[in-house]
């Protein structure tokens, strides 16, 4: 599988990426050799990039990766985690509910200053098993997570300590790269102008259907050097499910609005005999700031159902026809009803 370099780091990644929010067991339980099946499907086919996070499954999303990677020569492969969440104990009748079924006994409390990005760097090498990772991003800063009050909080936290601690364990050869994993377009560039970022890890805002990251942070990623990782590129199920009765948009129901963008898009990839499936994973590797596509599933066949459409090649003239069908949203902390993401 071909690679990308990650920003002007030394960090090389395959276009394709796995995404362990699966493995946490996101909305269902995954057994654990379901879970390292799936892992190998992803190995099998080249993937050498794993994302993960302290949310995924409350810490279970970093042990399955870490237990699979265990014993493979640390350099075949990249790893991102996250930080800005940091776990604690709780009693198992009081397990919050972020979306992870069956999750570790763990609670989550956002903190983005010096300390909290240090604790929960550290917490999740232990959970890992290694020492050190390839890329950190600061996970769900934003007014879509936080609020206004609460994100402007948490942003200056991050401003006055946060990004520092990243700073030294780039430093010292602890991470490699530093980012941020977000849903939302403004943030990503209000932060760029405080702090150079190598790559962000961007779910859903740069879609077949979904353009809101353009131009704006395209052309500034490009100009800055950073790097685009993209997630959700299915918008939680539409791309790959099409404009049927009950389709997912931004893990919500669809409105008739962007059902009738997907039908569209859906004519034009017909007409072009390959699955819109195909596209949606296709589309953001066209561009020059995008480094990776994330996927991630807890299942096996899905993922090979997925990898799958990487097999279809797209007429130029195709891309041409889909661009008249995309729904320009704003950026979803602005306004847009609809998109309600998952970090």
């Amino acid at each position: 599988m071909k690679t990308r370099k990650v920003g002007r780091t030394s960090v090389e990644v395959t276009e394709i990426s796995f995404g362990c929010t699966g493995i946490g067991n996101l909305y269902k339980a995954v057994n654990r050799n379901d879970a390292a099946a799936t892992l190998q499907v992803a190995w099998d086919a080249g993937i050498r990039y794993f994302d993960t996070a302290p949310r995924y499954g409350h810490g279970l999303s970093e042990l399955r990766l870490g237990d699979f990677l265990y014993g493979r020569p640390r350099d075949s492969y990249v790893i991102s985690t996250k930080v800005g969440r940091v776990l604690r104990p709780v009693a198992e009748d009081a397990v919050p509910d972020y979306g992870f079924a069956d999750p570790l006994p763990f609670a989550a409390d956002y903190d983005y200053s010096y300390d909290g990005i240090l604790r929960s760097f550290d917490q999740s090498l232990t959970r890992l098993g290694l020492n050190r990772v390839d890329i950190v991003y600061v996970h769900d800063i934003g007014v879509l997570t936080h609020g206004k009050e609460d994100n402007e909080r948490h942003v200056r936290a991050l401003l006055d300590g946060g990004f520092r601690a990243l700073d030294e364990l780039k430093s010292r050869g602890a991470i490699r790269a530093i980012g941020i994993g977000v849903n939302e377009v403004q943030v990503c560039l209000e932060l760029m102008d405080h702090f150079p970022l190598d790559c962000i890890l961007l779910a859903g805002r740069y879609s077949l259907l979904d353009r809101s990251a353009e131009p704006a942070l395209l052309e500034r990623c490009v100009k800055d050097g950073t790097s685009l990782v993209m997630g959700g590129v299915f918008n939680s199920g539409i791309l790959a499910t099409g404009a049927i009765p009950g389709a997912t948009f931004d893990y919500g129901p669809a409105s008739e609005e962007v059902l009738e963008h997907v039908r569209n898009l859906e004519a034009v990839a017909a007409k072009y005999q390959v699955p819109l499936a195909a596209a949606a994973m296709q589309f953001p590797l066209g561009s020059p700031a995008v480094a990776s596509v994330l996927i991630g599933t807890g299942n096996p066949g899905s993922l090979r159902r997925n990898l799958s459409q990487l097999d279809f090649e797209i007429a130029p003239a195709a891309w041409a026809e889909f661009d008249h069908h995309t729904l320009m949203a704003p950026d979803p902390a602005h306004a847009t009803p609809w998109a309600q993401t998952e970090g």
